[in-house]
């Protein structure tokens, strides 16, 4: 694909007229992927798959186009003379945009990020692996990705970027009867030995699944959230939290912390994660991105995500975020809590796996309210003793990550985004699990 972006630049360079000048964002993935339920695989297969996205500029007038490419410039070839035919047209209707930005210096780079990942066999095996041993289980699902992923960027001044990281993904489920398990294991480093780990977490919270339920009334108990509980919060976060847009408009869920009024917890340091995750290094208006981008440190406000048309639109450098101003790469410290310590800190209280149907009850209090999915537990004196029904919940950040806070876990989990809709997704977050004293429930 790499020499195939060069190809596919050069044609594209080609077909410049006068001042017209033009960006390409190159996306492409090599893939294995499996599916399987109830023990059985159910798909199985490779994507193999690029596109390019052309902006085609002539002053402060542009035009935007996608093309899925085949891969063989005597088919495409025509196919981009094509497109730009059409781009010219509309750029002769098109008003001038008085944000736009793109990088005129340019700057080069290369970034291959190689992983261990699975090889096919050991993917389905995997997969198929995750139910109790010796134990009937109802359905066990599950979906696996392994591969490469890459971006390239190239424009008319003759620069050029890119990208390739190596990454493997699995996502499963247990159901018995009524209750299900949710768990996940991604990275860059396959480990066999982590991901049997996850497996006998999986098995043991089935074991307590098929106890009685326990009902929880609604009210405030001290609280677990695991890291894919946290990841819900933070993505959620994403939605205007971090960006400057948001910030500068007070449509920001943060704004009382952008703005000194509120603070974090001293513990809590959130950063934009540049040198780690699977997201590219740069743009698609070709501004590199830096190593870090703080955002909160030690619980106070240290910094926002800039797209290029922010930058523009307020005066302010552009720190190559995507145009949703959302992080890929979000990292918050870990802290001192040992994870095989946490249910002898929770005591008696909820064990909360997952989240989802996460929203804003009160977006300038960032008060979010959402439901507790798959495995949540009722511990009583630091041991799991049954399971609890789905619960909505209801509380502002402030506390969850705040006067709330009682300790973050040592240890992180690397959680990759599964979206697969139209191609892999490069979002990733490394991620504690959070002790919480007090989290609202109220059904």
């Amino acid at each position: 694909m790499r020499s195939y972006f060069e190809d596919v630049s050069q044609r594209l360079e080609s077909l410049l007229r006068g001042s017209q000048q033009f960006m390409a964002a190159f996306a492409g993935e090599d893939s294995d992927f499996v599916r399987a339920n109830a023990g059985r695989v159910r798909q199985a297969g490779r994507v193999r798959q690029q596109s390019v996205a052309i902006d085609w500029i002539d002053g402060l007038r542009h035009a935007t186009r996608e093309l899925a490419l085949c891969g063989d410039l005597a088919l495409d070839g025509p196919r981009l003379e094509a497109t730009v035919t059409a781009l010219r047209d509309q750029l002769a209707a098109a008003p001038e945009d008085p944000h736009l930005l793109y990088a005129t210096e340019v700057c080069s780079t290369e970034v291959v990020r190689k992983g261990r990942l699975p090889e096919g066999e050991a993917l389905v095996e995997a997969l198929l692996a995750v139910g109790p041993v010796g134990s009937p289980v109802a359905e066990r699902v599950g979906i696996a990705a392994s591969g490469s992923i890459v971006r390239g960027f190239a424009n008319s001044l003759g620069q050029r970027n890119w990208f390739r990281s190596e990454s493997f993904h699995l996502d499963w489920s247990l159901h018995a009867e009524s209750a299900a398990v949710k768990a996940s294991y991604a990275g860059t480093e396959w480990d066999a030995a982590e991901l049997e780990e996850r497996h006998d977490r999986t098995r043991e919270q089935l074991g307590v699944l098929a106890g009685a339920p326990r009902e929880v009334v609604p009210g405030r108990y001290r609280t677990y959230l695991a890291p894919a509980a946290v990841e819900a919060l933070t993505s959620l976060l994403g939605w205007g939290g971090f960006g400057l847009r948001a910030q500068r408009t007070k449509a920001s869920p943060l704004q009382r912390l952008v703005e000194g009024e509120a603070r974090l917890a001293e513990s809590v340091t959130l950063r934009e994660n540049g040198s780690g995750g699977v997201a590219p290094n740069f743009e698609r208006a070709g501004f590199l991105r830096p190593d870090s981008v703080p955002l909160v440190e030690a619980g106070r406000h240290a910094g926002s995500l800039v797209s290029p048309r922010s930058a523009r639109e307020y005066g302010e450098p552009t720190n190559g975020a995507e145009p949703d101003e959302a992080p890929t790469s979000l990292e918050m410290e870990s802290g001192a809590l040992a994870r095989d310590a946490v249910l002898r800190e929770l005591g008696t209280g909820l064990y909360v796996s997952n989240l989802w149907y996460l929203n804003y009850s009160d977006r300038p209090a960032c008060r979010t309210t959402g439901m507790t999915r798959f495995a949540t537990f009722w511990a009583e004196r630091g041991q799991l003793v049954g399971p609890v029904a789905p619960l909505r919940f209801d509380e502002t950040l402030y506390h969850l990550l705040g006067d709330g806070l009682v300790a973050l876990t040592r240890e992180r989990e690397e959680i990759l985004d599964p979206e697969t809709y139209g191609g892999r997704s490069t979002r990733s977050a490394r991620l504690p699990g959070v002790l919480v004293d007090g989290l609202t429930f109220t059904l």
